[in-house]
C-alpha cells in the first residue's frame, strides 16, 4: 500500500493512469456513471498493476484523494473495463477494497490472467518476509472462499494498519468461520507484513479489529489451521455482517 503523499522513496515520477476511452462514443449515461465512480479523480489514481488483453483493461488503482475521504476508506479500486471498438461503446465495473491482493482476486474472478496483474515493485513498501508473500498470493490467487464485511485503513505514519473482517462463504469447511487479515507498515524500514488469524463469532472478530486500532490488543492469535492456505482469506461474494457504528 502507498503512502497518501509519497508513493515510495524510489521512485521520481508518480505514473498516471489512462483508460483509452477518447476513440469510444458511448452514451452519455454510460459515461457519466464511469465518470462519476472513477474519472472524476483520474489524476489522483496511481496505476500500481494493470493488464490489457484486447479489449478488456484490468486495474488495481490506489485512490490518493481517499485519504481526505471518511476515515477507515479503503485506498484501492480495482477497474475493469470492456471495450466494444465496433459499437464504439464500453462498459465497466469496479470494487474499492482495502489490500492490494484482494484487488488482484476481484480482477482475477473476472477474467485477468494471474500472473499479469503484478504490482509495480517501484510503487508501495515490498513485503518484509515469506509469510507475507505466501498470504498475499493466496488472498490473490484463491479470493472467493470468504466474503469481506468490514475493513478499516489507517494511513497514519505513526501507525500505518489495514484490519480486514472476512466470512467463510463455506462455514462447515473452513476452520474458522470468520477471519481477520492485518497488514502493518513500518515507515522506516519501508516495508509491510500480512498476517491472518480465525475466531468463533464475528462479534470477537469484530473486537480485535477496534481493540487494534485504540491500542489495546495484543497479538493476533495464531491461526487455527496451519492448513488454511486450502481455503484462505480473500474478497466478497456477497455482503457479510456489517460491525456497529463506532466512532474513532
Amino acid at each position: 500500500m502507498l503512502s497518501p503523499t509519497e508513493p515510495a522513496p524510489a521512485r521520481k515520477t508518480i505514473p498516471h493512469v489512462d483508460f483509452a476511452l477518447d476513440d469510444l462514443d458511448s452514451d452519455e449515461e454510460r459515461y457519466l456513471d464511469f465518470y462519476r465512480k472513477v474519472a472524476v479523480r483520474e489524476d489522483m489514481l496511481v496505476p500500481l498493476a494493470q493488464h490489457h488483453d484486447g479489449p478488456h483493461s484490468y486495474y488495481v488503482l490506489f485512490d490518493r484523494t481517499a485519504t481526505w475521504g471518511h476515515p477507515g476508506t479503503p485506498q484501492l479500486l480495482a477497474v475493469h473495463l470492456q471495450r466494444d471498438h465496433e459499437e464504439q461503446t464500453f462498459s465497466f465495473d469496479h470494487a474499492p477494497l482495502p489490500l492490494p491482493a484482494m484487488a488482484q482476486s476481484w480482477l482475477i474472478h473476472r477474467g485477468c490472467p494471474p500472473d499479469a496483474i503484478g504490482l509495480d515493485p517501484e510503487l508501495g513498501p515490498p513485503p518484509a518476509d515469506e509469510a507475507t508473500r505466501a498470504l498475499e498470493r493466496r488472498l490473490a490467487e484463491d479470493g472467493d472462499h470468504y466474503a469481506m464485511g468490514y475493513s478499516y485503513t489507517r494511513d497514519d505514519p505513526e501507525d500505518m494498519v489495514v484490519v480486514v473482517v472476512l466470512r467463510a462463504m463455506d462455514e462447515e469447511r473452513a476452520p474458522s468461520p470468520f477471519r481477520v487479515v492485518v497488514e502493518e507498515i513500518d515507515t522506516d524500514a519501508w516495508t509491510h507484513t500480512l498476517r491472518e488469524s480465525g475466531f468463533d463469532t464475528v462479534g470477537e472478530a469484530l473486537q480485535w479489529c477496534e481493540d487494534r486500532l485504540t491500542g489495546k490488543a495484543g497479538p493476533l492469535p495464531p491461526s487455527r489451521s496451519a492448513t488454511a492456505a486450502s481455503r484462505p482469506a480473500g474478497v466478497a461474494k456477497a455482503p457479510a455482517p456489517r460491525p456497529p457504528g463506532r466512532s474513532r
